[in-house]
């Protein structure tokens, strides 16, 4: 059945759907693509399969956290500006605000959660990924040659894992998707509700240029912490294809090297990190708090928070509009299908590495990770209960070890 009503459009109710997720979304950027895929295309029906995969391959394209910017993609279609705003917020302030006090001095929060609930975790976001690659594969790869452009783009992706060969297997899946699948001109196009205008989105690109470009200038003519903080945690946000672990390294260049955060306090906190919830880019709220200078704290984690996902922001409002008139175009929805499946491909190759390998070590693992999908697919249970139930089993298979 499906759950949407008019007050599921209301900035508040979003932020409520995504802080349940913020709590619960352990397994990092594909299980939060996974958890998304669950509530918004299964369980909501917000959107359909193709709407939310064409999202999925836009926001691969996009530098910058891409289970983020999915949601803020999400958030902006159901409830305009101030939905994109609520989305973010209910996902990534749970862990921003966890990881500030962590850096405040909670310095026993790494042992709060025992190592056996935290691997039990990393399970369930086996089943969690598996069950979203299923259902994706059902729908976008229905015929043999987008399951061969599947295949062969897994293969690729574990071949070549880094941020530019995902960029390069989808560019190569929707060249294949313009050779092998001829337009449709009567295929039903599914819209994305964007309230945004092509002269606010150009205005958005705009502004991510002028601060990529100016902040640098604006920190050497004024020399500032706070506008050094904010420039390098723009540039880092800016910069980085493939997700939240490949800003670890240009974090680390900005804030250990220039005093700002000793490489001891910058490992501790990326330690911290995987414990928690939501998306790794939080560690910079961590890092911010943990500043050797002024502004530190809250302040200081707010303002480094905020520094980093902004790019995210303006690059989903100015793309969208643009996005969603290119998907309306029967070559481009040819090549899309390529695409589609590519993207299936890649989580594919996600669910192997890095999930299963860093969780399935052992046949009690895979029971576990087994007992999660049967839960998640057949049970009908809530994917917050399958985590804490996950959580709980890792944790008691941790103490009979």
């Amino acid at each position: 059945m499906t759950d949407v009503t008019t007050t599921d459009r209301s900035p508040w109710t979003v932020f409520l759907i995504f802080l349940r997720l913020g709590l619960t979304s352990f397994g990092g950027p594909i299980a939060h693509l996974g958890y998304f895929h669950d509530e918004f295309v299964k369980r909501r029906q917000w959107l359909s399969e193709r709407s939310y995969a064409d999202l999925v391959a836009l926001c691969q394209f996009l530098p910058g956290p891409a289970s983020s910017q999915v949601g803020i993609a999400l958030g902006l279609s159901r409830a305009g500006h101030a939905g994109a705003v609520a989305a973010w917020m209910g996902f990534t302030l749970p862990s921003a605000i966890v990881l500030i006090l962590f850096a405040l001095g909670i310095t026993s929060y790494r042992d709060a959660l025992p190592s056996g609930a935290l691997h039990g975790l990393k399970v369930v976001a086996v089943a969690v990924v598996a069950q979203a690659v299923w259902g994706m594969a059902r729908t976008l790869c229905p015929d043999v040659p987008r399951v061969s452009i599947m295949a062969v783009a897994t293969c690729l992706v574990l071949l070549v894992p880094s941020a530019w060969g995902q960029v390069g297997v989808i560019g190569m899946a929707a060249v294949a998707g313009l050779l092998l699948f001829k337009p449709e001109p009567g295929a039903v196009h599914e819209p994305l509700p964007i309230a945004v205008g092509h002269r606010g989105a150009l205005l958005c690109l705009t502004l991510f240029l002028v601060l990529l470009l100016g902040l640098p200038l604006l920190s050497t003519l004024f020399p500032n912490q706070a506008l050094a903080m904010v420039n390098a945690f723009y540039r880092s946000g800016s910069l980085v294809f493939g997700g939240g672990h490949v800003v670890l390294p240009l974090l680390q260049a900005e804030v250990v090297p220039s005093g700002w955060v000793s490489n001891d306090a910058f490992l501790a906190g990326y330690g911290a990190a995987q414990a928690v919830p939501g998306p790794l880019f939080t560690f910079s709220a961590f890092l911010g708090a943990a500043m050797n200078q002024a502004p530190s704290g809250w302040l200081g984690g707010f303002i480094c928070l905020l520094a980093i996902f902004a790019p995210s922001f303006l690059l989903v409002v100015g793309a969208l509009p643009f996005w969603e008139r290119l998907r309306r175009n029967s070559r481009t929805q040819a090549a899309l299908s390529g695409v589609n499946a590519a993207v299936v491909g890649l989580l594919l190759a996600a669910l192997y590495q890095p999930v299963w390998t860093s969780a399935i070590h052992a046949p009690q693992h895979f029971g576990l990770a087994l007992v999660a999908l049967v839960a998640l697919m057949f049970w009908k249970l809530p994917p917050w209960l399958v985590v804490l139930g996950g959580g709980a089993a890792g944790w008691l298979l941790g103490t009979l070890a």
